[in-house]
């Protein structure tokens, strides 16, 4: 008896069209994955991308986990460019704590306001629940980075919320020696272009990666139309006239192709001599 024939004829789910999955609905996301398609992906390029997201503020106009939704878009489609697969996203990570008058206020809290511009006093701002204390931000990143290099990955980048990007490439050097894995994170030493993944804060950048990536998340009309109104604990250029949904693509095109080409001569062993700006 053909028991994977008879399997197949009861669920015909199994027989998909996998050979013909279009490029950009490929499986990438380590949550979706089979075993059997986990080592297959392994084995192809054993690097893995992990989101560092928040849940934090991005302004009226964009949802609260924005940064593990851009990181996490932008490396899905890095994955199927070279291979690889990425992870859940985080929501947790550093940033600046401050107490204030009796209160206390993480990153755009107060970041977010300029009490010199008469742009009113930091608040606590809706939906920002992420700050996590350094230490216990290292040891997160050192657990995983352990857990990953026992499945055989080589390689882990990791990219999304600023401050999680500055510790993430802090350690780097301490925990690639202490983890046997080469990190890496998408940034650039000159993002002055615009065209890098989340450069700002809510601003043109971070809005027309969402633009392109998540357009159904993206609520430009929750801004004022006066444009003379600063929109509240945004930080970079105006959203409202300087982003759209081509400079999403544009930047994510970009930093795939830059990416790539780091990635595969890691993969390679000739990592030192690709530069990452």
């Amino acid at each position: 008896m053909d028991i994977r024939g008879s399997r197949l004829e009861r669920y015909p789910s199994f027989q998909g069209e996998r050979g013909k999955m279009p490029e950009n609905q490929i499986r990438v996301m380590y949550e979706e994955l089979t075993p059997r398609e986990f080592k297959k992906r392994l084995k192809q390029a054993p690097i893995a991308y992990l989101p560092l997201g928040t849940l934090e503020w991005h302004g009226e106009h964009l949802p609260l986990g924005a940064d593990g939704l851009q990181s996490q878009g932008f490396f899905c489609e890095l994955a199927r460019e070279v291979g690889g697969v990425v992870l859940p996203m985080l929501f947790l990570g550093p940033d600046l704590k401050i107490r204030i008058e009796g209160k206390e206020y993480h990153g755009m809290d107060y970041y977010g306001f300029d009490w010199n511009l008469g742009m009113g006093r930091p608040e606590i701002l809706t939906g920002s629940a992420y700050l996590m204390d350094k230490r216990l931000f290292r040891g997160l990143i050192e657990t995983i980075l352990g857990l990953l290099g026992r499945q055989g990955f080589r390689i882990v980048v990791g990219h999304g919320h600023g401050p999680s990007i500055t510790e993430f490439k802090r350690l780097t050097p301490e925990l690639e020696k202490k983890c046997g894995l080469k990190l890496f994170s998408a940034r650039r030493e000159d993002e002055s272009d615009g065209f890098g993944i989340q450069t700002d804060h809510a601003a043109a950048n971070e809005t027309s990666l969402m633009m392109a990536l998540r357009p159904e998340l993206v609520h430009l009309e929750n801004l004022s139309l006066d444009l003379e109104e600063k929109p509240k604990a945004v930080s970079g250029k105006d959203p409202r006239t300087h982003s759209s949904p081509e400079k999403g693509r544009q930047a994510i095109s970009i930093q795939v192709e830059r990416m790539s080409k780091i990635l595969r001569g890691a993969l390679e062993g000739g990592e030192q001599q690709i530069p990452q700006s």
